[in-house]
């Protein structure tokens, strides 16, 4: 496989639970590079157009206050990692979206669950699905001049609504 970047985000149950170093342990084993890390207080904006394909859904709302860290803590840590199969590697590593689906030994096995009074999973990560999603997802959270490297082609553009989102 070629080279890809992925978007990785350790969510508001993450950092709330101190899981941080563990996550980035794990996700060591990897060998990939970080090429990209902040720390990002999510806009209502910034999360709606993350989850922009379930924005149908029943669950949607719930997403976004969970990823606005209104069950935690309002921050996320945002992650560009980069490398041979990266999209693979971190979601072979990550584990199912579903907390009880995922393999004991994975990230969200380890320390996701399932929230009883919302539903929610709350699942400690984000790892880009396939390389479109990581372009877009990765565009939208990071600008240029906030990456060590860019795979995806780029163009100055007029800032939109969000102004993380770039072309």
């Amino acid at each position: 496989m070629a080279n890809q970047q992925s978007l990785v985000i350790i969510k508001p149950d993450g950092l709330i639970k101190s899981l941080t170093g563990n996550i980035l342990t794990a996700l060591s084993e990897t060998k990939l590079k970080i090429v990209g890390a902040k720390i990002v207080k999510v806009s209502k904006d910034l999360a709606e157009e993350h989850y922009i394909e379930h924005k149908e859904k029943e669950f949607f709302q719930g997403l976004i206050k969970y990823i606005r860290g209104e069950y935690h803590t309002d921050r996320v840590l945002a992650l560009v990692y980069e490398g041979d199969s990266a999209i693979k590697k971190i979601r072979e590593i990550a584990g199912s979206t579903n907390p009880e689906e995922a393999s004991p030994v994975s990230i969200r096995g380890k320390y996701g669950r399932i929230a009883s009074k919302t539903g929610v999973f709350e699942n400690v990560i984000h790892a880009s699905a396939n390389e479109k999603d990581a372009e877009r997802e990765i565009k939208l959270w990071f600008k240029p001049t906030e990456l060590a490297n860019i795979i995806y082609p780029t163009e100055e553009k007029e800032a939109s609504k969000t102004e993380h989102h770039w072309k």
